[in-house]
């Protein structure tokens, strides 16, 4: 396939994709049981000509689809919709994004530079005691859920040892985020230095590693010159698609850790039936997830020729 016809094919797929997930999104945030115009009014009801007129005004009284392809419409002309306060979603989620963001880019670089570590050493000692110890990590930290997890670490390392603040991010970076982001990480931490000792193990038993001993490279400059380089490839891939999971996953420990990021907003907008904001924020960390998949695809297209032939 010629690279033209490659980008253009997944192109495609990204918008087919686009408009399959982000219907049952919005299907499924406005089949939620509970009238969001209603709970505007908290508990005092709003009187009947109000509620009719704000659902005029946020199309609520025409069909599902019929909404849903006004909102598509708006979408991709960079329109996330307008809460039911007036705000536009988008400016809601401007002031929140610097924390996720800083709290995911501090998870990514914990676990890249953890995983490869780990799965470099446990490739290198295959079968030793320090092997079968990070084998065991990693499936330990994939059995526990993340607030357990978050809870258990907010305990532990902020009330009883006062390492960390629980909440909030009055301490600033790096005090308030790197409890939490080491949280997040735990899970990609797992995966990448599994799939890091699988990459050195092949490589270490591969022929052309066999050739550079026979002509006596020393070891270190075998590991550092060839079986990093080949073994960091498959890391590489993973790691750019983790990315778009930490996004997500800040989700939940953010509204765990009290952090004033798009978690908390979500959180907050599933506490007050406010569809609009649930919508755009499930929209937007799918669309960052599936072009973080689409870049990548294209990259492994660039980097492995056999992969242009597919």
């Amino acid at each position: 396939m010629t690279g033209a016809r490659r980008v253009g094919a997944r192109l495609v797929e990204f918008v087919i994709v686009v408009i399959g997930v982000t219907f049952i999104i919005y299907a499924t945030v406005w089949a939620l049981p509970g009238d969001p115009i209603a709970a505007l009014g908290g508990d005092r009801p709003l009187p009947a000509n109000v509620v009719a007129q704000l659902r005029e005004q946020f199309h609520l009284d025409e069909p599902l689809w019929q909404q849903y392809l006004r909102y598509l419409g708006g979408l991709f002309s960079g329109d996330l919709g307008t809460t039911f306060s007036g705000v536009p979603v988008a400016e809601r989620m401007a002031s929140r994004w610097p924390v996720t963001i800083t709290l995911a880019l501090t998870a990514w670089v914990i676990e890249v530079v953890l995983g490869v570590a780990l799965g470099l050493l446990a490739g290198l000692r295959r079968d030793s005691a320090i092997d079968r110890t990070v084998l065991f990590g990693t499936i330990l930290a994939t059995s526990i859920p993340v607030f357990v997890v978050a809870v258990s670490a907010q305990l532990v390392f902020g009330l009883q040892l006062g390492w960390f603040p629980i909440a909030g991010t009055d301490a600033g970076w790096p005090r308030s985020y790197l409890l939490p982001a080491l949280v997040i990480a735990l899970f990609g931490l797992a995966s990448i230095t599994r799939l890091m000792r699988g990459s050195v193990v092949d490589s270490m038993e591969s022929d052309f590693v066999r050739t550079l001993r026979a002509k006596g490279m020393p070891r270190r400059r075998i590991v550092g010159l060839h079986v990093m380089r080949n073994s960091v490839a498959p890391v590489l891939t993973f790691v750019a698609i983790d990315l778009g999971f930490l996004l997500g996953g800040a989700v939940v420990v953010e509204g765990i850790f009290n952090l004033p990021g798009i978690g908390q907003l979500l959180f907050g907008a599933i506490r007050t039936h406010e569809g609009p904001t649930i919508v755009g924020v499930g929209t937007t960390l799918i669309l960052i997830f599936l072009v973080l998949n689409v870049l990548v695809d294209l990259l492994n297209a660039v980097l492995d020729p056999r992969s242009r032939h597919d």
